[in-house]
Protein backbone atom coordinates (compact mmCIF):
# COMPACT_ATOMS: atom_id res chain seq x y z
CA UNK A 1 0.00 0.00 0.00
CA UNK A 2 1.51 3.09 -1.04
CA UNK A 3 2.33 5.86 1.80
CA UNK A 4 0.27 9.04 2.27
CA UNK A 5 2.48 12.05 1.91
CA UNK A 6 1.46 15.18 3.68
CA UNK A 7 3.01 18.32 3.96
CA UNK A 8 5.06 18.80 6.51
CA UNK A 9 4.24 20.19 9.91
CA UNK A 10 1.27 20.31 11.89
CA UNK A 11 -2.33 21.58 10.45
CA UNK A 12 -4.63 21.40 13.95
CA UNK A 13 -6.13 24.34 15.65
CA UNK A 14 -3.79 24.45 17.82
CA UNK A 15 -1.16 25.83 15.92
CA UNK A 16 -3.87 28.73 14.05
CA UNK A 17 -3.37 31.49 15.95
CA UNK A 18 0.69 31.08 16.02
CA UNK A 19 -0.05 30.79 12.01
CA UNK A 20 -2.29 33.49 11.82
CA UNK A 21 0.03 35.82 14.25
CA UNK A 22 3.20 35.18 11.82
CA UNK A 23 1.23 36.09 8.96
CA UNK A 24 -0.32 39.48 10.38
CA UNK A 25 3.30 40.77 11.89
CA UNK A 26 4.45 39.87 8.27
CA UNK A 27 1.61 42.10 7.63
CA UNK A 28 3.09 44.78 9.49
CA UNK A 29 6.47 44.99 7.68
CA UNK A 30 4.75 45.30 4.62
CA UNK A 31 3.01 48.22 6.40
CA UNK A 32 6.36 49.89 7.25
CA UNK A 33 7.87 49.42 3.92
CA UNK A 34 4.85 51.54 2.65
CA UNK A 35 4.94 54.22 5.15
CA UNK A 36 1.56 53.27 7.11
CA UNK A 37 3.26 53.20 10.40
CA UNK A 38 -0.19 53.77 11.81
CA UNK A 39 -1.56 50.45 10.30
CA UNK A 40 1.95 48.77 11.29
CA UNK A 41 1.61 49.69 14.98
CA UNK A 42 -2.54 47.78 14.67
CA UNK A 43 -0.61 44.57 13.19
CA UNK A 44 1.25 44.79 15.68
CA UNK A 45 -0.59 44.51 18.83
CA UNK A 46 -3.17 42.45 16.28
CA UNK A 47 -0.24 39.91 16.55
CA UNK A 48 0.54 40.51 20.50
CA UNK A 49 -3.91 38.84 20.80
CA UNK A 50 -2.72 36.15 18.98
CA UNK A 51 0.14 35.34 21.13
CA UNK A 52 -1.45 36.10 24.27
CA UNK A 53 -3.94 32.93 23.78
CA UNK A 54 -2.21 30.66 21.58
CA UNK A 55 -0.87 28.70 24.49
CA UNK A 56 -4.26 29.02 26.13
CA UNK A 57 -5.81 27.09 22.90
CA UNK A 58 -2.86 24.96 22.33
CA UNK A 59 -3.29 23.55 25.85
CA UNK A 60 -6.94 21.88 25.58
CA UNK A 61 -5.24 19.56 22.88
CA UNK A 62 -3.47 16.32 23.84
CA UNK A 63 -0.48 16.17 22.08
CA UNK A 64 2.93 14.00 21.55
CA UNK A 65 6.12 15.26 22.25
CA UNK A 66 7.01 16.47 18.69
CA UNK A 67 4.03 18.20 18.53
CA UNK A 68 4.56 19.88 21.97
CA UNK A 69 8.27 20.86 20.55
CA UNK A 70 6.76 21.69 16.69
CA UNK A 71 4.95 24.19 18.97
CA UNK A 72 7.79 25.83 21.26
CA UNK A 73 9.96 26.61 18.01
CA UNK A 74 7.07 27.67 16.00
CA UNK A 75 6.31 30.28 18.62
CA UNK A 76 9.39 31.26 19.08
CA UNK A 77 9.69 31.96 15.25
CA UNK A 78 6.68 33.72 14.77
CA UNK A 79 7.47 35.68 17.59
CA UNK A 80 11.01 36.85 16.15
CA UNK A 81 9.12 38.11 13.12
CA UNK A 82 6.12 39.96 14.92
CA UNK A 83 7.95 41.21 18.12
CA UNK A 84 11.65 41.16 16.57
CA UNK A 85 11.72 42.10 13.01
CA UNK A 86 8.40 44.20 13.18
CA UNK A 87 9.76 46.65 16.12
CA UNK A 88 13.16 47.02 14.58
CA UNK A 89 11.86 47.80 11.02
CA UNK A 90 9.21 49.74 11.70
CA UNK A 91 11.80 52.58 14.05
CA UNK A 92 14.31 51.75 11.38
CA UNK A 93 11.15 53.32 8.91
CA UNK A 94 10.59 56.22 10.92
CA UNK A 95 14.38 56.97 11.01
CA UNK A 96 15.45 56.09 7.39
CA UNK A 97 18.82 56.72 6.70
CA UNK A 98 19.93 57.21 10.64
CA UNK A 99 23.18 55.17 11.36
CA UNK A 100 21.52 55.73 14.95
CA UNK A 101 18.90 53.72 13.99
CA UNK A 102 20.46 51.26 11.96
CA UNK A 103 22.49 49.97 15.43
CA UNK A 104 19.52 50.37 17.76
CA UNK A 105 16.94 48.73 15.14
CA UNK A 106 19.57 45.80 14.66
CA UNK A 107 20.80 45.07 18.31
CA UNK A 108 17.30 45.26 19.31
CA UNK A 109 16.74 42.10 16.37
CA UNK A 110 19.57 40.35 17.56
CA UNK A 111 18.74 40.37 21.44
CA UNK A 112 15.52 39.68 20.33
CA UNK A 113 17.16 36.57 18.63
CA UNK A 114 19.59 35.42 21.45
CA UNK A 115 16.62 35.61 24.25
CA UNK A 116 14.46 33.42 22.20
CA UNK A 117 16.70 30.82 21.22
CA UNK A 118 17.57 31.08 25.20
CA UNK A 119 13.91 30.62 25.96
CA UNK A 120 13.88 27.51 23.32
CA UNK A 121 16.78 25.91 25.34
CA UNK A 122 15.20 26.68 28.41
CA UNK A 123 11.48 25.60 27.94
CA UNK A 124 12.96 22.04 26.34
CA UNK A 125 14.58 21.17 29.57
CA UNK A 126 12.23 22.70 31.76
CA UNK A 127 9.28 20.36 30.28
CA UNK A 128 11.32 17.23 30.11
CA UNK A 129 11.30 17.96 34.19
CA UNK A 130 8.27 18.64 35.05
CA UNK A 131 4.54 19.09 33.60
CA UNK A 132 3.64 22.75 35.54
CA UNK A 133 3.26 25.72 34.02
CA UNK A 134 5.77 27.86 34.18
CA UNK A 135 5.43 30.39 36.76
CA UNK A 136 8.61 32.71 36.04
CA UNK A 137 9.99 34.35 32.52
CA UNK A 138 13.97 34.59 32.32
CA UNK A 139 14.39 38.39 31.04
CA UNK A 140 12.06 40.39 29.56
CA UNK A 141 9.59 38.25 26.94
CA UNK A 142 9.78 40.00 23.59
CA UNK A 143 6.23 40.15 23.14
CA UNK A 144 5.43 42.87 25.57
CA UNK A 145 6.82 44.73 22.33
CA UNK A 146 3.12 44.56 21.84
CA UNK A 147 2.39 46.26 24.70
CA UNK A 148 4.81 49.10 25.03
CA UNK A 149 6.01 50.21 21.10
CA UNK A 150 1.98 51.17 21.24
CA UNK A 151 1.75 52.71 23.70
CA UNK A 152 5.41 54.86 23.45
CA UNK A 153 4.12 55.68 19.92
CA UNK A 154 0.72 57.22 21.17
CA UNK A 155 2.02 58.81 23.89
CA UNK A 156 5.02 60.60 22.24
CA UNK A 157 2.61 61.38 19.18
CA UNK A 158 0.34 63.37 21.44
CA UNK A 159 2.44 64.89 23.71
CA UNK A 160 4.23 66.26 20.12
CA UNK A 161 7.75 64.18 21.36
CA UNK A 162 9.52 63.17 18.62
CA UNK A 163 8.24 59.38 17.61
CA UNK A 164 11.23 58.19 15.99
CA UNK A 165 13.74 59.11 18.33
CA UNK A 166 11.68 57.56 21.23
CA UNK A 167 11.23 54.70 19.74
CA UNK A 168 14.62 54.31 19.33
CA UNK A 169 15.01 54.49 22.65
CA UNK A 170 12.53 51.99 23.86
CA UNK A 171 14.13 49.73 21.89
CA UNK A 172 17.42 50.74 23.32
CA UNK A 173 15.88 49.84 26.64
CA UNK A 174 14.01 46.68 25.43
CA UNK A 175 17.20 44.79 23.77
CA UNK A 176 19.07 45.31 27.52
CA UNK A 177 16.10 43.82 29.59
CA UNK A 178 15.70 40.68 27.12
CA UNK A 179 19.19 39.28 27.59
CA UNK A 180 19.09 40.63 31.10
CA UNK A 181 18.82 37.83 33.70
CA UNK A 182 16.02 38.77 36.01
CA UNK A 183 13.17 37.03 36.83
CA UNK A 184 9.77 38.44 36.12
CA UNK A 185 6.38 36.37 37.53
CA UNK A 186 4.42 35.32 34.39
CA UNK A 187 0.81 37.00 34.43
CA UNK A 188 -2.21 35.22 35.54
CA UNK A 189 -5.76 35.30 35.04
CA UNK A 190 -5.82 38.89 36.41
CA UNK A 191 -2.45 39.68 35.21
CA UNK A 192 -3.96 38.83 31.62
CA UNK A 193 -7.17 40.59 31.80
CA UNK A 194 -4.95 43.54 32.77
CA UNK A 195 -2.74 43.61 29.52
CA UNK A 196 -5.65 43.01 27.86
CA UNK A 197 -7.29 46.64 28.98
CA UNK A 198 -4.36 48.36 28.39
CA UNK A 199 -4.25 46.98 25.03
CA UNK A 200 -7.70 48.29 24.82
CA UNK A 201 -7.18 51.41 26.05
CA UNK A 202 -4.09 51.74 23.30
CA UNK A 203 -6.51 50.14 20.40
CA UNK A 204 -9.15 52.89 20.93
CA UNK A 205 -6.90 55.62 21.03
CA UNK A 206 -5.38 54.04 17.72
CA UNK A 207 -8.80 53.80 16.57
CA UNK A 208 -10.01 57.37 17.76
CA UNK A 209 -9.51 58.94 14.64
CA UNK A 210 -6.04 61.06 16.21
CA UNK A 211 -3.56 61.93 13.76
CA UNK A 212 -1.05 59.46 15.60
Amino acid sequence: MKEKKTPLGYYNYTVILTYLGMLVGFTGITCVLDGQFHQAIFCLMFAGICDMFDGTVAATKQRSSKEKNFGIQIDSLSDLICFGALPAILVYGMNPKSTYSFFVSGMYALCALIRLAYFNVDEEERQTNTAEPRKYYQGLPVTVAALIVPAVYEIASVTKLPVGKSGMVTLAVMAVAFITPFKLRKPAFIGKICVVLCGLVELLFLLSGADL
